[in-house]
């Protein structure tokens, strides 16, 4: 039996309100991480983890939710883990360290759900609208995470710890009850599904192991980037204020690129102009930061291009995964291995990075790894651009 035919315009809402959510328990983070240290009494490494947990949380369960998304449904089983994010958010209220970590690793349970399988869902809903809906999917992250991360700097410095990760998890509430109605149009995998729809694993395709590596290393510079450029920039002398701020810019800047990714990606000649401004913006353009300076226009400059190269990783990352798949099936599986082997990438950076700090006692050296992560990164996308689709 099929579902009933799927309300396009409900399902954009209600997937712009879950995709909110994928990004805004992590960014909310590192304006509070020198309040965490202070309240809990833990060094940086540890501060660290708060960031990588997650990361940790989405390597390992990736292909798990792919599994049981085959079992539950897709929209099923989104609902079931953000009543779980929800949980993890609230817990994070009560001021210890244990509560801090486990609401952290929960939270992670629920975002992976989302960023697994809400590219699935789009190009199962929107086989015709692929761009609109990762523009759409894209932008509402970025946007909604860079600002929970200006709200997030500007609450502590005027209610308590528990009280601004109160309010700024609230937003989860309300995507899953916007959610709800979308599960109507849930289906599980059947004998009859899998016997319709063939195709090899991505797991022995030299192209999903291509991806994966895009996505780790987009997801290792980004993560390390909003875990300690606001410390970065504290050390040169910055307010906490104007480095909550900036890193609010960095992650600002990166929305347009939910509309130009989409659009120059299917344009001859397109993903070669992407791949150009990936490098002088992920690459080049953070090594401004080894400057230490409090010119203002300056860091707003360098803030800018890094934030528009971290948003250009991004979305190229989602749309490898749809562009490069052939049925909604793979399309999950890939976005699962590359969240899987990618995130587990990531995880290493923020923790790694503020022990290299506390050993050497400088950023610059993290710098200068993070842009030669990012040049590994470019080639990575020269290497997709060039490969055909994933093979059936």
């Amino acid at each position: 039996m099929q579902a009933p035919k799927i309300n396009k315009k409900w399902f954009l809402m209600s997937m712009m309100l879950v995709a909110a959510n994928l990004r805004l328990p992590i960014t909310i983070i590192p304006p509070l991480l020198s309040t965490i240290e202070k309240n809990l009494g833990i060094p940086k490494s540890l501060a660290g983890l708060i960031t990588s947990i997650p990361l940790v949380t989405f390597a390992i369960l990736s292909p798990i939710i792919v599994k049981v998304a085959k079992k539950l449904g897709n929209e099923l089983t989104i609902f079931v883990f953000f009543v779980i994010l929800i949980l993890g958010s609230f817990l994070r209220i009560i001021p210890t360290v244990w509560a801090l970590m486990l609401g952290t690793l929960l939270a992670g349970m629920g975002i992976d759900s989302g960023n697994v399988l809400v590219p699935a869902l789009i190009k199962d809903h929107l086989p015709k609208q692929i761009p609109l809906g990762t523009s759409l999917y894209t932008m509402s992250m970025l946007l909604i995470g860079a600002i929970g991360t200006a709200l997030s700097g500007i609450l502590i410095t005027k209610l308590s710890l528990s009280a601004t990760l109160a309010i700024l998890s609230s937003l989860a509430i309300v995507a899953l009850i916007f959610w709800i109605p979308n599960l109507k149009y849930n289906q599980r995998d059947t004998a009859k599904t899998a016997a319709t729809i063939k195709y090899r694993s991505v797991w022995n395709q030299s192209l999903g192991w291509l991806i994966t590596a895009f996505f780790g290393l987009q997801s290792l510079v980004y993560y390390s980037m909003i875990t300690w450029l606001p410390s970065i920039l504290e050390n040169h002398g910055i307010s906490t204020i104007l480095a909550s701020n900036l890193l609010t810019i960095l992650q600002l800047s990166g929305l347009p690129c939910s509309f130009i990714v989409p659009f120059l990606s299917i344009k001859k000649h397109g993903m070669t102009w992407l791949l150009v401004m990936l490098l002088v913006g992920y690459a080049i353009s953070p090594l401004g930061f080894l400057i230490s300076t409090n010119n203002t226009a300056f860091l707003i400059i360098i803030t800018v291009l890094t934030g528009f190269g971290s948003g250009l990783a991004f979305n190229m990352a989602v749309i490898f995964f749809t562009e490069k798949t052939t049925n909604p099936y793979q399309t999950a599986e890939v976005s699962g291995m590359a969240q899987s082997a990618g995130y587990l990438l990531a995880a290493i950076g923020p923790v790694m990075f503020g022990y290299i700090e506390n050993r050497v006692n400088s950023w610059n050296l993290i710098i200068i790894i993070l842009a030669i992560m990012s040049v590994l990164l470019t080639l990575s996308g020269v290497f997709i651009a060039r490969h055909a689709k994933i093979a059936e």
